[in-house]
């Protein structure tokens, strides 16, 4: 995992509508970059869908949501058309973005030893440097989580 206190990686990716987004554009603003597995699989979906719930707390601490896997746009665009998310799910297929993260390579899934995204998040603060790491985490309460660490960072900035 990355350290706090460094830069987060310089990215560009499409979206689930095939709109390229780079992580430049949230200059100032504190991102949740979050990585996961697989769209519309069980714990993707429950994280999806908590970040999707807590989203206009999000917007009002003015942070941005970006989640990244290594599936293909017309899979992300199906996931969040069909659970109404309201944030850029980015398609991240050669692993390169999620790589520069430590959050892609080799997992036992099923038994078997496959390649890719592994489900960390990293917080990134107005200035793109990263403030918080979560490693391994679990969908539940994930938002939930993020939105106390967002509101003791602010508490600390002021």
């Amino acid at each position: 995992m990355l350290d706090t206190g460094t830069d987060a990686p310089a990215f560009s990716l499409p979206d689930h509508v095939g709109r390229e987004v780079s992580l430049a554009e949230f200059e100032g603003r504190r991102v949740v970059l979050y990585f996961y597995p697989r769209a519309d699989t069980p714990g993707c979906t429950t994280e999806a869908c908590g970040f999707r719930d807590a989203y206009d707390e999000f917007e009002e601490r003015d942070a941005a949501i970006l989640g990244v896997s290594d599936d293909p746009v017309e899979d992300l665009e199906a996931f969040a058309r069909k659970h109404d998310l309201p944030f850029p799910l980015l398609s991240d297929e050669d692993g390169s973005v999620s790589d520069a993260y430590d959050s892609y390579g080799e997992k036992n899934v099923f038994g078997n030893e496959v390649e890719g995204v592994f489900r960390n998040t990293y917080l990134i603060g107005p200035d793109g440097r990263i403030e918080r790491v979560y490693e391994g985490v679990s969908p539940e309460d994930h938002a939930e989580e993020l939105l106390a660490d967002i509101d003791e960072l602010r508490e600390a900035d002021s």
